[in-house]
């Protein structure tokens, strides 16, 4: 399969959105790359497609800004392009959640890498010993898809709703260790965040979401396939494009 699809996301302070904007836009379409760019005074958020040469160079470019230079993206393979057209775009977030004291780039929650989670999940509680509780922060038309087995799924109609949510059952997770997950880590990363703030002692996300999963493991535990924000719709747990239908979901 030609076509590289990238997924990656940094939260770090940005100030010149601007004219990032414009380098990063004019740097994607001289390399004919297609896809959306979300910057935002927090970070960066990415989906782009094209030949690997093409992404490889687009890596390289980005990474010479020392903000961006961690920058570490997710990777799957389609025969075709799955954006139709290049999008740089400003926003408040790069992932909407209307906290504005939950600061990523400020200091990050705990994580656990997909390797160690399927362990867990093997063994039926972490190294501790403590009863795992898996909580999927995604929207409900993404959970439709697929998720992990017997995950807490909240049925979110966007990802504003998940701190009432969350707040509402925080019993729930008294001595128990929590790994939220979402796609590629961006949402779960706020929602480990959050429920630090709530109090919840033993909270992680997963390192690099469901895609990172797929990528470093067998996908064992998980039930259905991926939504992804293109014209695929989902991916399976090879990261191939599956024939899940795309809800039409705006990323």
């Amino acid at each position: 399969m030609p076509i590289v699809n990238l997924s990656a996301y940094q939260f770090v302070s940005l100030e010149d959105l601007p004219a990032l904007r414009e380098r990063v836009l004019e740097c994607c379409l001289a390399l004919s790359l297609k896809g959306t760019i979300l910057l935002a005074p927090e970070g960066i958020n990415l989906f782009l497609a094209g030949p690997r040469e093409a992404t490889d160079a687009f890596m390289a470019w980005l990474r010479e800004d020392a903000r961006f230079a961690g920058l570490v993206p997710k990777e799957s393979l389609s025969e075709t392009t799955p954006f139709g057209r290049m999008r740089v775009r400003l926003k408040r977030e790069i992932i909407t959640m209307r906290l504005p004291t939950i600061r990523p780039e400020g200091g990050r929650a705990p994580s656990v890498a997909p390797a160690l989670l399927r362990r867990w999940l093997q063994q039926g509680r972490d190294d501790e010993g403590r009863e795992l509780v898996l909580l999927d922060t995604r929207n409900d038309y993404e959970t439709a898809v697929g998720l992990f087995e017997g995950a807490v799924d909240y049925r979110l109609a966007n990802f504003t709703a998940f701190p009432a949510a969350v707040a509402a059952d925080r019993a729930r997770f008294e001595g128990r260790t929590v790994v939220s997950y979402c796609t590629g880590g961006i949402r779960c990363e706020k929602a480990a965040l959050h429920m630090q703030d709530l109090g919840v002692e033993r909270v992680f996300q997963l390192e690099g979401g469901i895609l990172k999963y797929f990528e470093e493991t067998d996908g064992a535990y998980w039930r259905g396939d991926c939504f992804v924000f293109d014209e695929r719709g989902a991916v399976d747990k090879q990261l191939a494009p599956s024939a899940a239908d795309d809800s039409g979901a705006d990323a």
